[in-house]
């Protein structure tokens, strides 16, 4: 990869992250997944919308924003480009319990900028994907600022053009609240 691969997403981040307080981050996630023969790695920020909806008993629907950015490898032929870097930002809605502690369901629907439209054999159609996950998870610690879940995660372009191949993921995430 090179340095120039990196630098639109990095400065798309960086921008995103000027329009923010610092103290305004909820907390910070490290995720690992692979899937269609990629690798994937990806370090994300959030911020809690601190809304409620639908409570019932000791459970409610939650939401928060995840702006991650992200790395993928896989096996390439020469003349084939073998990585991608990639930047997301993606609300997410959570169903999780009252106390903020323990099991909890959630969903996003978001939008991704690839450094490139394709990554070994595997051509996505453009370097524009919309990227939907599903995951549960638990949250623990003494003052519930851990998480780690599981979340299966897929991206493609939206039939937008032609080929719409899309790339699935399983992931493990870990998260620490602040």
């Amino acid at each position: 990869m090179t340095k120039y691969s990196l630098a639109a997403p990095a400065a798309a981040m960086m921008l995103a992250l000027a329009g923010a307080p610092a103290a305004a981050v909820d907390s910070i996630a490290l995720e690992a997944g692979s899937g269609d023969s990629t690798d994937m790695a990806r370090v994300a920020l959030q911020w809690d919308m601190k809304q409620r909806w639908l409570g019932s008993g000791d459970w409610h629907l939650g939401s928060y924003w995840d702006l991650g950015l992200g790395y993928w490898q896989r096996n390439a032929a020469p003349g084939q480009n073998d990585d991608v870097a990639e930047i997301g930002l993606t609300p997410v809605l959570r169903f999780q319990q009252n106390s903020l502690r323990g099991l909890y369901f959630e969903g996003g629907l978001g939008i991704h900028l690839l450094s490139r439209s394709q990554i070994g054999d595997k051509r996505l159609g453009t370097q524009v994907q919309f990227g939907s996950s599903i995951g549960m998870g638990v949250r623990f610690g003494d003052k519930g600022q851990y998480e780690l879940s599981y979340r299966y995660q897929h991206l493609s372009n939206g039939s937008v053009k032609q080929p719409n191949n899309g790339i699935n993921f399983n992931q493990i995430r870990f998260r620490h609240h602040f």
